[in-house]
């Protein structure tokens, strides 16, 4: 009965410490800011009330739901691709939704948020097509080959958006998408974010189905798996997630890169029980960088996108290094 209980807590742990890891970082974050917000304050001033429900509150949840997304969409392209080192901002596919805005910003300046978003999904759905039909050309056996075309397809479609921006004088608009930030998240302008979050709930209903087609194509058929229905759900999950995020707080890289390798490290590749985790720990450090930017420099703020960057960036080379030196 003991060894029972201790193995249940050992499972639970990484939920339990998920779990109040976001809530202590949720509280604090409704704290932090240029205006002073107290419980005091809450309790005899309408206006710090309204701070609270029209900004800190918003933009709170606007970081979960993209550190939770974001994660989520990159451990699923990793299992597509079959490869730890990828992402949606190391595929090309935030580089193409950017596309595809700046395409609906130039000609259709007057859509609704829904139809760029539209637009945007779809370019990013072209986009992950193209380097998914890029890999299966690279040799199975020199993995490290994948991030780095990756990031040289992506490097182009970023290129040909600044050119295209550039010729529309639209370099600022696209400064705004490629440095994600949340000090314009107000009530009213995150909303699109719940989509974001109902697709990583879909992703976790069908978490076992990903789990076997990240065997591969001819494994995963011979188990029985519509690989290919399983494929295009992937891929227009990630899509539908990059263009969602980047629309309403714009790119913000290496989240779908470091989160789920770390998490893979603790509990393994179950994607079944590591997802919620990968979730949670996703929103947390977005959550955690967020208060950051709002920290380093008050009281001005530096993008959260930053932040994380920095933070990735390093991870990713260590990764990347320490693969190339145990080959």
């Amino acid at each position: 009965m003991a060894d029972g209980r201790v193995r249940y807590w050992r499972a639970a742990h990484p939920y339990i410490a998920t779990g109040v890891g976001l809530i202590l970082l949720a509280g604090l974050s409704l704290f932090i800011g240029v205006g002073q917000l107290s419980f005091a304050a809450l309790r005899d001033d309408p206006q710090a009330l309204q701070l609270l429900i029209i900004s800190r509150m918003p933009r709170t949840l606007a970081a979960l739901l993209t550190g939770a997304s974001m994660a989520v969409a990159g451990l699923i392209l990793q299992l597509l691709v079959r490869n730890r080192f990828v992402e949606p901002a190391t595929t090309g596919t935030s580089e193409a939704a950017m596309l595809g805005l700046l395409a609906v910003t130039i000609w259709a300046p007057s859509w609704p948020i829904l139809g760029k978003m539209g637009i945007a999904a779809g370019a990013a759905l072209m986009g992950t097509v193209g380097f998914l039909a890029l890999t299966r050309r690279l040799p199975p056996e020199q993995p490290l080959l994948i991030p780095l075309v990756g990031l040289i397809y992506g490097g182009i479609l970023g290129a040909a958006a600044t050119f295209i921006a550039f010729q529309a004088d639209l370099i600022q608009y696209l400064a705004i998408w490629m440095n994600g930030e949340f000090s314009g998240v107000l009530a009213g302008r995150y909303e699109l974010l719940w989509l974001a979050g109902g697709l990583t709930l879909l992703a976790y209903l069908a978490a076992d189905q990903f789990t076997v087609a990240g065997l591969g194509r001819a494994t995963s058929l011979t188990l029985g798996l519509r690989y290919g229905q399983v494929l295009a759900l992937g891929v227009v999950t990630v899509a539908l997630v990059s263009a969602l995020v980047i629309v309403t707080v714009g790119m913000l890289p290496f989240i779908g890169l470091v989160v789920p390798n770390i998490v893979s490290r603790i509990m393994g590749d179950n994607l079944r029980e590591s997802l919620p985790v990968v979730a949670g720990l996703g929103a947390g450090l977005v959550l955690l960088s967020d208060m950051i930017g709002r920290i380093v420099r008050y009281p001005y703020e530096v993008p959260a996108g930053t932040i994380f960057g920095i933070f990735g960036a390093v991870l990713f080379l260590r990764m990347l290094l320490g693969r190339r030196s145990h080959a």
